[in-house]
């Protein structure tokens, strides 16, 4: 289970989530395409992509920090086209950018609405579309991995904010129709948390209580790494992080927890 070698494609790489899936595979001396917004620091969030690319390089990974805004086409394609020149190719797509706004129908701008449209739904499609061609190609067999919840068609993860289930189930769709298009050929999957994540988001969500009762960005990555790691007919598969864990063989947990002594937080379509 070692990603030696291979080139990942990360969006929203530039801290939390993204951030530690870059990590993980830099620690085998993977190829890491960092492909976020922050170029420049954020006044309210910690981390860019030159941040990140700084501690790819330090854990024995290659780096390539690419401004990417998955709104746009034009940037994703001359992205996804720098990273094949700098290592040749892509093996996986990493589909981690996302926006969220846990606002109900009245209070949902269409400003938000587009946004997370924008980047969950159409930032997903239009970024697995472009790398595509090259994870086919792919020696390792190609991997896409959508940080999208399993499809869970219950009203109660529609009721409080419709537009950001529906947007993240998009997500989660583009995982069930790519699996089957190409089956035997690149291996879509989604991977969901079991509970809250420490990350900025969820800071501003939650704040001192809901970290507490998070798990750190460190079990997503391990379990991102098991998939990733997987042959290409183990597809089309809603992962929550630590059923994937399990399949790896790790069942102690208790490193992930943020605070060993408060309860978890459960997430959202769980």
């Amino acid at each position: 289970m070692s990603l030696s070698g291979r080139t990942l494609f990360i969006t929203g790489a530039s801290r939390g989530i993204g951030k530690a899936i870059a990590l993980r595979a830099a620690r085998d001396g993977a190829n890491i395409a960092i492909a976020a917004k922050t170029s420049d620091p954020h006044p309210k969030l910690p981390g860019t992509i030159h941040d990140t690319a700084a501690e790819v390089e330090a854990l024995g990974g290659h780096a390539l920090a690419l401004v990417c805004d998955v709104r746009d086409p034009d940037v994703i394609a001359a992205a996804v086209a720098q990273t094949v020149e700098r290592f040749g190719g892509i093996d996986a797509c990493v589909n981690n950018a996302s926006a969220i706004s846990l606002t109900p129908t009245l209070q949902t701008s269409p400003k938000r609405f587009d946004l997370m449209f924008d980047v969950n739904v159409r930032g997903t499609f239009l970024t697995s579309q472009a790398t595509l061609p090259y994870l086919l190609k792919s020696p390792h067999g190609g991997h896409i991995l959508n940080l999208a919840p399993p499809l869970n068609m219950e009203a109660r993860w529609f009721g409080p904010h419709v537009a950001y289930t529906m947007s993240k189930f998009g997500m989660s769709m583009c995982v069930l129709g790519m699996a089957k298009e190409f089956a035997g050929k690149v291996a879509v999957n989604a991977l969901w948390p079991r509970t809250a994540i420490a990350t900025a988001a969820v800071n501003m969500l939650g704040g001192d209580a809901m970290m507490k009762g998070s798990r750190t960005p460190e079990i997503m990555a391990d379990a991102a790494h098991w998939i990733l790691s997987q042959p290409v007919d183990v597809s089309g598969n809603f992962f929550i992080d630590d059923e994937a864990l399990e399949r790896a063989g790790v069942t102690d947990l208790d490193r992930y927890r943020v605070d060993p002594t408060a309860d978890l937080v459960p997430d959202f379509f769980i």
